[in-house]
């Protein structure tokens, strides 16, 4: 049996906001599918040269209440990044709270603009503990 990732559907209610987030990650849109009669829109983000690793966000149009409360949603998405402190100070410098900061140079958790837990990995081996991230607490959940 022959199997292939396809992609990560995650449901979102402000679909403008949300885009700004995954870009701040560095994903750019590779296709969107806006349905009138479904009232619906489906737009696929990936990182640079990986399109075929896309996270597709569902966004309805005449809106989705139970976001980001109603449990929808899954684990968490994560992205290998080459600097995890500096990814963390970009996202933080927009104004986005590291749920879970990189502490051990290794992981740090956010969260997107609809309650989507991301897991963000640094390349490679650990970087050096620094700060602020070593004696930075938690935030809220990750």
């Amino acid at each position: 049996m022959n199997i292939r990732y396809l992609h990560t559907m995650v449901r979102v209610k402000d679909l403008d906001k949300t885009m700004e987030f995954f870009r701040l990650l560095g994903l750019e849109e590779t296709r969107r599918i806006d349905n009138d009669k479904g009232r619906f829109s489906l737009v696929f983000m990936a990182p640079p040269g990986q399109e075929d690793c896309p996270v597709e966000l569902t966004y309805n149009w005449d809106g989705d209440e139970g976001l980001p409360s109603d449990s929808r949603h899954f684990g968490h998405l994560a992205y290998r990044v080459g600097n995890i402190y500096e990814m963390c100070q970009k996202l933080q410098d927009a104004g986005v709270t590291i749920n879970r900061p990189p502490r051990d140079g290794h992981m740090a958790f956010v969260r997107s603009p609809d309650n989507i837990s991301i897991e963000l990995l640094q390349e490679g081996e650990a970087l050096a503990p620094a700060e602020p991230w070593a004696s930075m607490e938690n935030t809220g959940h990750w």
